[in-house]
């Protein structure tokens, strides 16, 4: 925008027009504006508010959006004046690429859509298989307790990373160190039992892969007193650190009305004051037998967020303890559905080596019978029959509520699998939790939302 009063003069000093009929006294009355193309309304608006308003891409590459988000943020000097987001960074086509594969070999798929909680994204997808099935009653109850086992250890492990990477976007780097260890605890564990860090592949149509191997009792019993005490840490270094509450107390309000207008769930949701949960609310896998507490808090804010991580990681713990006791009381069992349309010939189990199939699995295939091995061939090859018809199936992740809509038209493959990831749901709080506030506060309340990008780009 510029002013041009370099307007001609006649010799007895009146102004005489220019080319355009101009005259001095019509340029001193307002300003020439000179634009380059756009839409005109929007170039007066812009004239007439006299404000200065830069456009900022924040990210991908920052590492407060985690390599994999773009922010457009609209500032005015510090305050943000508009704030959306740009997704698209690790599109994988994972639905798309479960229509060409058997409904087991799916759960290769869809446990890499949230990285950081593999064995929700199973358990929604396997629950729905289940449902279509007709056999969720007789899933046998130790696969059931082993679910929820593999998923709190999960949950710990993701929550501690939200308080890691949150920490660290903050400036605390003590809280991205020992948020690692106690996410990297709860994964040494998971290996134990499902032989794999991440993306495990361990809950099945009808089940799970392989019962808990020998010695992973034991492992978990040492680790319930030692992630207490990491959990206890993590709480010491943040719930009453001063600059992380001069940084979080007030910043990212988002209210009742705002997380039920934007479908928001999880944590973010629980911050308001409302106890919703559907391990409580629609249980699933057994959880009406476990005794535990929804974490609720009522400030809305993104301090509330990270103290409702903390408890619930506490919660977590009280649940995979009940866990053990139950798996004590059951004894040795059936981990996978009883029915040979189903289940694989032979109960797999972990090698020595803490991979691929024990020799015991392996001679029991091929030593049983020819008609057992090619039972074996089909299933795996081809995969079952599932009836057609379409069911929604929803679990509580860490970040809220993840559901699974499958599709059948009676093959052996989804017709259509599309799920509800609550990182893709979330982010719509980016807008209404940042604009408004200053910049610093974005990367609080995007840490707070804690989304995962696996699952928003699936």
């Amino acid at each position: 925008m510029s002013s041009d009063t370099s307007t001609p003069t006649s010799s007895n000093g009146s102004s005489t027009p220019d080319a355009y009929g101009a005259t001095d006294h019509d340029v001193l009355e307002g300003s020439v504006v000179t634009v380059g193309g756009g839409d005109w309304d929007d170039v007066v608006d812009t004239a007439r508010l006299g404000e200065e308003r830069i456009v900022v891409n924040m990210g991908p590459q920052h590492p407060s959006t985690h390599g994999v988000l773009r922010l457009i943020l609209e500032v005015e000097g510090e305050t943000v004046t508009e704030a959306r987001a740009g997704i698209g960074y690790l599109h994988t086509g994972i639905e798309k690429n479960m229509e060409v594969r058997s409904w087991t070999q799916g759960v290769t798929f869809c446990t890499r859509m949230d990285y950081l909680s593999p064995i929700f994204n199973e358990t929604a997808y396997c629950l729905g298989i289940e449902k279509m099935l007709g056999i969720t009653e007789q899933v046998p109850e130790r696969a059931s307790v082993l679910r929820v086992l593999t998923m709190e250890l999960n949950r710990i492990g993701s929550h501690a990373v939200a308080l890691a990477t949150g920490g660290m976007e903050l400036g605390s780097t003590t809280m991205m160190t020992d948020g690692f260890r106690e996410r990297d605890k709860a994964l040494e564990i998971l290996e134990e039992i499902t032989g794999l860090r991440m993306n495990h592949a361990f809950v099945r149509p009808g089940g799970v892969a392989q019962d808990i191997p020998p010695g992973a009792l034991d492992s978990i019993r040492e680790f319930i007193p030692s992630i207490r005490r990491g959990i206890r840490d993590l709480e010491n270094l943040s719930a009453q650190n001063p600059t992380l509450k001069q940084r979080l107390v007030g910043t990212g309000y988002l209210n009742l009305a705002g997380c039920l207008a934007l479908g928001i769930t999880g944590p973010v949701l629980r911050s308001t004051g409302l106890p919703n949960d559907l391990r409580k609310d629609e249980p699933y896998c057994g959880y009406e037998d476990y005794d535990f507490e929804v974490i609720t808090r009522t400030d809305a804010d993104n301090y509330s967020r990270l103290r409702i991580r903390i408890d619930e990681m506490y919660e977590s713990v009280r649940i995979i303890e009940q866990c053990m006791e139950k798996l004590q009381v059951l004894g040795n069992g059936d981990v996978m559905i009883d029915d040979p349309k189903i289940k694989w010939p032979s109960q797999l189990a972990l090698g020595g080596d803490g991979l691929g199939n024990s020799l015991d699995h392996i001679r029991k295939i091929m030593g049983t019978s020819m008609e057992a091995l090619i039972h074996h061939f089909k299933l795996v090859t081809e995969g079952f029959r599932v009836p057609a018809g379409q069911v929604y199936t929803a679990v509580e992740s860490p970040r809220g509520e993840l559901g699974a809509h499958l599709v059948s038209d009676g093959g052996t493959k989804p017709y259509r699998a599309h799920f509800r990831d609550p990182s893709f749901t979330n982010l719509q709080g980016v807008s209404v939790m940042c604009e408004g506030a200053q910049v610093a506060d974005v990367v609080a309340s995007v840490a707070a939302l804690d989304p995962v990008m696996g699952g928003v780009d699936r």
